[in-house]
Order: C-alpha cells, then sequence, then structure tokens
C-alpha cells in the first residue's frame, strides 16, 4: 500500500549518535509531503477527469453506433427507394410503350380504313366519269345527227296546220296552263 502524506508526517526516526540534523529532515520531511499531497491531488484529479473522459467516450462511442446504424437503415431505405423507382420507371415505361402500340395499331387502322376509302372514291370517280363522258358523248351524237339541219330547213306556218288540229293544240295549252 502506498505511503500517505499522513504516514510521511507520522514517521519517526530512531535517534543514532551523530545523525542527521533534525530540523533539516523535518523541512524536508515537509516540503515531500507537500508535493506529496500536491501530487496525490493531481493523480485523483486526474483519475476524475479520465473517468469522466471515459464516460463522454463511452457516450460518444454509443452515439457512433447509433449513427452507423443509422447510416445504414438510410443506405436500405435510400437502396430500397432506387429499387421501387426502377421497378416504377419500368412499369411507366411498359405502360407507355403498350400505349405507344394501341396508338400506332389505331393510326394503322385509321390510314387503311382511308386508303380503302381513297380507293373507293377512285373507282366512284372514274365510273362517273365514264358515265358522265358516256352522256355528253350522246349528247354530242344527237347533236351531230342530221335531224337537227333537216328541222332547221323545214318551214312550218300555222296555215298549213288543219284548222281543226290547231285549236285541238290550243285547247289542250289552254287546259295545261289553268293546271
Amino acid at each position: 500500500m502506498p505511503l500517505s502524506p499522513l504516514d510521511i508526517h507520522n514517521k519517526e526516526f530512531t535517534r543514532g549518535f551523530r545523525g542527521y540534523a533534525e530540523d533539516e529532515v523535518n523541512e524536508f520531511l515537509d516540503q515531500i509531503i507537500k508535493d506529496y499531497e500536491i501530487i496525490l491531488r493531481e493523480k485523483k484529479e486526474l483519475e476524475d477527469k479520465i473517468k469522466t473522459m471515459t464516460e463522454q467516450m463511452d457516450h460518444y462511442n454509443n452515439l457512433e453506433g447509433t449513427l452507423q446504424k443509422s447510416i445504414i437503415v438510410a443506405q436500405e431505405a435510400a437502396e430500397e427507394l432506387r429499387r421501387n423507382s426502377q421497378k416504377e420507371a419500368k412499369l411507366i415505361v411498359k405502360e407507355a410503350e403498350k400505349n405507344a402500340d394501341r396508338i400506332v395499331n389505331e393510326a394503322l387502322s385509321k390510314a387503311r380504313k382511308v386508303t380503302i376509302e381513297i380507293d373507293e372514291l377512285k373507282k366512284q370517280s372514274k365510273v362517273f366519269r365514264n358515265r358522265f363522258k358516256m352522256l355528253v358523248e350522246a349528247q354530242l351524237d344527237l347533236l351531230n345527227t342530221d335531224d337537227w339541219d333537216n328541222l332547221l330547213e323545214y318551214d312550218v306556218t300555222l296555215t298549213e296546220i288543219p284548222i281543226q288540229t290547231r285549236e285541238k293544240y290550243e285547247t289542250e295549252d289552254e287546259n295545261l296552263s289553268s293546271i
């Protein structure tokens, strides 16, 4: 067990023949006691400081562990969020592709219908054109016949038509105009 300042103070030395000067020894012992008390006080303060620092270090170690766990949880959450975002992005892309395919198919279907309608209109326009051409040609043929020339040459006067026939036409004209 280490010496205490009290042990040093109470220490009694045996007296020998020609021993040391007692006052010098006592002064030296008093100085040792003071220094020893200072060292013991500093030792106690350092032990208290070490205890406080150990407690703080334990607190900081616990805090560090908690922070590391929090970082791991945050990393896992971020990874889960990234995975979910990728899944959602894939679903959005698939949905967009489906919509794009549907839109393209609808456009192709409408284009086919329009193409069929255009072809049908072309056929109808050809038929109409041919019929109209035939009608116009028939009318031209009628105009080009000699009958028109004969009609123009034929000169009929009212005096040549018998009176009975003339009265009959005039009566029919009057009946028609009254209707």
